[in-house]
C-alpha cells in the first residue's frame, strides 16, 4: 500500500503544481507536454483526481500528525 500511497502523492503535487502555474501564469504545464495526446491528458486529470480522493480518504492512517502508523 505504500507504493499506491507514493504515486498518489507524486500525482498531487503535479496536479497542485499545474493547478498553481495555471492560476499565476496563464501556463498549463500537463497540456504543453501531452496535448497532441488528448486522451492522455484525460487520463493524467483522472489520476491526478483519483489521487487526491484516495489521500483525502486515507490520510489519517499515513499521517504522523493526525495519529497514523
Amino acid at each position: 500500500m505504500k507504493a499506491v500511497h507514493m504515486v498518489a502523492y507524486v500525482l498531487l503535487w503535479i496536479g497542485g503544481l499545474n493547478w498553481g502555474l495555471v492560476g499565476l501564469l496563464h501556463y498549463n504545464l500537463v497540456e504543453a507536454l501531452l496535448g497532441s495526446w488528448p486522451m492522455v491528458v484525460s487520463v493524467v486529470y483522472v489520476l491526478v483526481g483519483l489521487s487526491a480522493v484516495y489521500l483525502l480518504v486515507t490520510h489519517k492512517s499515513y499521517c504522523k500528525i493526525c495519529g497514523g502508523k
